[in-house]
């Protein structure tokens, strides 16, 4: 008998996938090179090299002056920004054509001093100071009243774009609302118009409910394979507690939001093989209530597959491994 694969729709951004049931792919089935970092290697954002970058907005130290070696973790501009802090919009229109100056923030979060760690390998209390940080430069550059979206993002491995070997996550703060965060504000203020309830909220409920697609759980966090996942082990990490911004975690949020994030790359390294990956986290954008129909996220992409001329063309996501079945390899996997 053969079985036909399924097209499973995206309940808040109304996105069709092709979930391809009937060739699943098991963690071995991928072709990757694993992420290694290279022992020894000196790079500018090394203790030491701290001239090399421009000066630091934020550290955590456990001794020194600023700009100096003696620091845990360091927030610096990115050197070469693609978006800058100085100056105004100057929106023009030229006929039906829209344009405006770059203006914007873009950061770099050095998460540790040490060279070969990540964030599965780095102790939690470091996981902690990073998410610490992450919130910390959102709640100052929100004070901007020209910005409109802050983006924290990752990406791990030169599969996934990273251009350092050294750990580290990045900040850009946009005087827009990114098309693809609009499309879930717009999913979201739908179904909340329909239900008066918030889709992720629900989407949370149904799925520890049914369990099959739930990695792990906490008293504050669940970690799920989407429904419609685009992409073969992308997870999501979302608060239990209905929270619109990222940026109003509080402290036990923090503690809790540092470990689920650790195991789960965790459990992705174990599984996966230490794969490259992307995470990024949607919150709602910074002058924007948003209070109930929102529930700020983290999705988690590990770089398995390559988007084609299907996906381009389309819009369509193809993804060779049900939810199910990842979901199930990473419970599997145990730790924490």
């Amino acid at each position: 008998m053969v079985v036909l694969p399924e097209l499973r729709k995206d309940p808040i951004t109304d996105r069709w996938v092709i979930i391809a049931t009937d060739r699943a792919q098991r963690p071995s089935d991928f072709a990757r090179e694993p992420v290694e970092f290279t022992p020894g290697r000196i790079c500018p954002f090394c203790p030491g090299m701290e001239t090399k970058t421009p000066p630091e907005v934020l550290a955590i130290r456990d001794g020194g002056a600023p700009n100096q070696p003696g620091w845990s973790l360091r927030v610096v501009p990115n050197k070469l920004p693609l978006l800058g802090i100085e100056g105004e919009l100057n929106r023009q229109g030229e006929g039906m054509f829209d344009k405006m100056d770059g203006l914007g923030a873009h950061e770099v979060i050095i998460e540790t001093s040490v060279h070969t760690e990540n964030l599965a390998s780095m102790p939690e209390k470091q996981v902690e100071r990073v998410v610490w940080a992450f919130r910390e430069r959102v709640l100052d550059l929100k004070k901007d009243k020209r910005l409109r979206y802050i983006l924290l993002f990752k990406n791990y491995g030169a599969a996934a774009g990273a251009t350092m070997e050294h750990p580290h996550s990045q900040l850009i703060a946009l005087p827009v609302v990114p098309k693809r965060v609009q499309e879930e504000m717009d999913g979201a203020i739908k179904y909340f118009g329909f239900k008066e309830r918030c889709v992720f909220c629900d989407l949370i409920r149904q799925e520890m409910k049914d369990q099959t697609r739930v990695v792990s759980e906490t008293d504050r966090f669940v970690v799920i394979e989407p429904w419609a996942s685009r992409f073969p082990f992308e997870t999501w990490i979302l608060p239990r507690r209905h929270q619109s911004h990222f940026e109003s975690i509080d402290q036990k949020d923090l503690e809790g939001l540092a470990f689920v994030l650790r195991s789960t790359l965790r459990k992705l390294e174990r599984v996966l093989e230490k794969p490259a990956y992307n995470f990024v986290i949607h919150t709602a954008p910074v002058q924007d209530a948003a209070s109930d129909y929102f529930h700020w996220h983290i999705e988690l992409m590990p770089k398995l597959t390559k988007l084609a001329g299907f996906e381009w063309g389309t819009g369509f996501y193809t993804n060779p491994t049900p939810p199910e079945e990842s979901a199930r390899f990473l419970r599997d996997a145990g730790l924490s």
